[in-house]
């Protein structure tokens, strides 16, 4: 494959080098001292959201009354944007929550009339209308900010970034409440609307994309980081594709992005895939049977909660579909993020509680107590911590059975309201996806260790059985697994006495 002349090859690798994202504008200039520079930001934060919030118009005019003027959506736009501190964008984003939210005085009236009218049963259109003004009633002022904003000249893509903002505010604990809730629930909405799958485009990534594209798509790996340049050229190489959706309104900007390795059979180690070269640089179609989708990342943390991966891996797979007709085996090779947390957490237990291990046979125990010197649970929780394990084969051959069993349970027993615990289990079963190979030692890397002990999961899509696969598993929580996993589940089962 032809690759880039030296000038442009090292555009890009400076790129790969630099922050995406831009520069904020110089803040609003405060008084001296921290007191008074934090009252003036403070007045300064109230009287931009007393102007730039629209009021909500009395119900019969609500079609009439003229949208606010644009310079008062972009006032709020460049003063957000000069907030430096990640601490001011939450101050600002919990005031507009606080105080523009929805009048509660006024949806108890309207809430109490609707009532009075069923009890007196009026005909349906007075009824239907004063289900109306209520509806009217509980849509919250900042959402006309929103909208209004969403009409300027890349004002979507700022309300992403916006909602990102709110979003890591929320995971610091910088702004909290049920008003906060309620706003990041409302922009979330917003943004599922203006991101449907009719607005989306399938674009593919190669070798001669961009260099901004293929910065962009490096930068959001979150699964297997892309450790350098001709790392990032081999996985948008022969035997591999790379795919994006990008937004009607900003062509070329990853929204959401999957590799996929084109393969003779379903993978079981991602260092096949993303260390080990192609077999060769032309590819030959007769060793193509299996296509494996690796990573799934999301490049838009502004969009998180909003359904892109589920369209995503559908139109890539109609998209192999066209390139290869023959093509009839699509599978994911997935981490199981949080299996060590979770193991670790129940080896913590067992220590305070019993004392002794319920989570392996005796003779499990024996041997590990031979190996480690101590006790297993106490042991273990220290050589998993610490990755040490690794280092003793005879470690890794007698945890293989324990932990492979242990995996399964976590991944098909334990749940949070019914469905899987594991976010990327949940996500391939709702596609109906089946939970078909658990594989040993399939990341061997710090990350992999870190998070799953290594393990990784082949969740398979057979295209005819999706379908039901997905109504099971969202109507009545039923997963479907493959043998081999059963069987881990139910060793676990007779095994493990928890």
């Amino acid at each position: 494959m032809r690759g880039f002349g030296p000038g442009q090859t090292a555009r890009c690798l400076l790129l790969l080098r630099v922050s995406r994202r831009p520069p904020r504008p110089p803040r609003p200039r405060l008084s001296s001292g921290p007191a008074a520079a934090s009252g003036a930001l403070e007045r300064a934060m109230d009287e931009l959201l007393r102007r730039a919030v629209p009021p909500t118009p009395v119900y019969e005019l609500r079609e009439k009354t003229p949208a606010p003027a644009e310079g008062q959506c972009a006032d709020f736009v460049s003063f957000y944007g000069g907030l430096a501190e990640v601490a001011e964008r939450a101050e600002l984003l919990g005031r507009l929550a606080r105080g523009f939210g929805v009048d509660h005085g006024q949806v108890a009236e309207q809430s109490a009339n609707v009532l009075q009218l069923r009890q007196q049963q009026r005909e349906a259109a007075v009824l239907l209308q004063a289900e109306d003004r209520l509806r009217y009633a509980l849509v919250p002022r900042y959402r006309g900010l929103f909208h209004h904003i969403s009409k300027l000249d890349g004002g979507v893509r700022f309300l992403v970034r916006l909602r990102a903002d709110l979003l890591e505010a929320q995971a610091l604990r910088l702004v909290e409440g049920p008003d906060v809730r309620e706003m990041n629930g409302v922009l979330k909405g917003m943004l599922s609307e203006w991101f449907s799958s009719g607005f989306l485009n399938l674009e593919r990534v190669t070798w001669h994309s961009s260099c901004e594209v293929l910065q962009k798509v490096s930068e959001s790996e979150a699964v297997h980081p892309v450790k350098s340049w001709m790392d990032m050229k081999r996985r948008v190489g022969p035997y591999r594709r790379c795919y994006f959706f990008s937004h009607c309104s900003t062509p070329g900007e990853p929204l959401i992005v999957l590799h996929v390795a084109l393969t003779s059979d379903i993978t079981s180690n991602i260092q096949a895939i993303v260390k080990e070269c192609p077999p060769s640089e032309t590819e030959e179609k007769n060793r193509i049977a299996a296509a494996i989708f690796y990573s799934i990342s999301l490049a838009q943390q502004g969009l998180q909660g909003v359904e892109l991966g589920t369209f995503l891996v559908k139109r890539v797979i109609k998209e192999l579909q066209k390139d290869f007709p023959h093509l009839g085996t699509f599978s994911s090779l997935s981490p199981i993020p949080g299996f060590t947390k979770w193991l670790l957490g129940l080896l913590n237990s067992q220590m305070k509680e019993l004392g002794r291990s319920e989570l392996f046979t005796d003779s499990e125990c024996k041997e590990l107590s031979e190996i480690t010197g101590g006790p297993p649970n106490e042991t273990l929780k220290v050589f998993l911590s610490s990755n040490e394990w690794v280092k003793s084969e005879r470690l890794v051959r007698a945890l293989q059975a324990p932990l492979m069993r242990l995996c399964a349970w976590y991944l098909y027993g334990e749940k949070h309201r019914g469905y899987a615990l594991n976010p990327v289990a949940n996500f391939h079963l709702q596609n109906g996806a089946v939970m078909w190979r658990i594989n040993w030692m399939a990341d061997a890397s710090l990350r992999g260790l870190s998070s799953s002990c290594g393990l990784m999961v082949n969740y398979r899509y057979c295209l005819d059985e999706t379908g039901p696969n997905s109504t099971a598993y969202l109507g009545s929580k039923s997963i479907k697994a493959s043998e081999q996993v059963l069987n881990l589940v139910a060793q676990f089962q007779k095994n493990s006495k928890l």
